[in-house]
């Protein structure tokens, strides 16, 4: 066979061409289910979010500061019965960046800290103590002097951040961030240690 017969001749060309092309149909078929991996671990972030907030609103409250009693607190005393003003207590914020619980106010309560942390494993197991927050804002609802319970009824933020996520295609070389999630719900009863 001479060399102008070998260059005409197409009977390996589909294999050829295969091959080329293969490489790239792998990487967009891994492309495609890394996408929907990490999407899926996006979603299981925010649902763990919201359950440690439910956690978090109908159980033992963490800081100290939730459960003090407001009368004659606040720049115009309260007395009892007198609703707490947005602007009598600031934002607190709860966290255990590593042995022990710590909030911006009062004493953190580490054993209501590690429920809402082991609820949300229940959902992501991945979830560490120092990617979660608490968080209790202001939010104008509660009561001086609550026979029945705290005082304050702030909102309540659980935020979690700092969670990672391997795609398939870097061979655990690599590390995505997840984006931070966070739900938030009004205080409910702050006692006890079941959520549904």
């Amino acid at each position: 066979m001479n060399a102008g017969a070998l260059y005409r001749n197409r009977a390996g060309a589909a294999g050829a061409e295969f091959a080329l092309v293969v490489p790239i149909l792998i990487l967009m078929l891994f492309g495609i289910i890394d996408v929907g991996r990490y999407m899926w671990t996006i979603n299981k972030a925010e649902k763990a979010a919201q359950m440690g907030v439910r956690m978090a609103v109908v159980t033992d409250y963490v800081s100290s500061s939730i459960g003090q009693d407001y009368v004659g607190q606040c720049s115009t005393p309260l007395t009892d019965g007198d609703p707490i003003p947005a602007n009598c207590f600031s934002e607190i914020t709860c966290s255990k960046p590593s042995g022990s619980a710590t909030c911006t106010t009062g004493t953190a309560d580490a054993g209501a800290f590690d429920a809402v942390v082991a609820r949300m494993r229940q959902f992501m197991p991945e979830i560490r103590d120092s990617n979660v927050q608490i968080i209790y804002s202001p939010s104008g609802l509660g009561y001086a002097g609550n026979p029945n319970g705290p005082d304050l009824a702030p909102l309540v933020t659980v935020r979690l951040s700092g969670m990672g996520f391997n795609p398939i295609m870097t061979l655990t070389f690599a590390t995505l961030g997840l984006p931070d999630a966070r739900s938030s719900l009004t205080f409910e009863d702050g006692a006890g240690a079941v959520s549904n």
